[in-house]
């Protein structure tokens, strides 16, 4: 038996993988569409998954590298989009204000 659980521990480490990837995957599409909200529900998942590959020490292993760098490219990718979008958004917000002070300006000289 302890056979049977040794050799279902590698797979169930690279479904964690994989889910992972999936996981950034999805949080990468969401934000370049800026769906922020779903990608906070996508993070709680990731951040259990990496949890769960964390404390089973899987990236650790050789074995698992190229893996380990798919998913920190993607992570990095991930920051890319979200510092993208938060730039985005932080241009957008300072052309609401402009406009509202213009307003405000017209307003007080009628």
């Amino acid at each position: 038996m302890s056979t049977y659980i040794d050799e279902n521990i590698p797979n169930e480490q690279i479904n964690l993988l994989d889910e992972l990837q999936i996981l950034l995957e999805k949080q990468i599409e969401l934000a370049r569409q800026g769906n922020i909200n779903e990608i906070e529900v996508l993070s709680k998942q990731a951040s259990s998954l990496v949890r769960k590959i964390a404390r089973s020490g899987v990236l650790e292993s050789s074995e698992y590298k190229s893996q380990r760098e798919q998913l920190r490219k993607l992570y990095y990718d991930l920051c890319l989009v979200l510092t993208a979008q938060q730039a985005g958004t932080t241009k957008e917000l300072s052309r609401v204000r402009k406009g509202k002070k213009t307003i405000a300006a017209y307003r007080g000289n009628i």
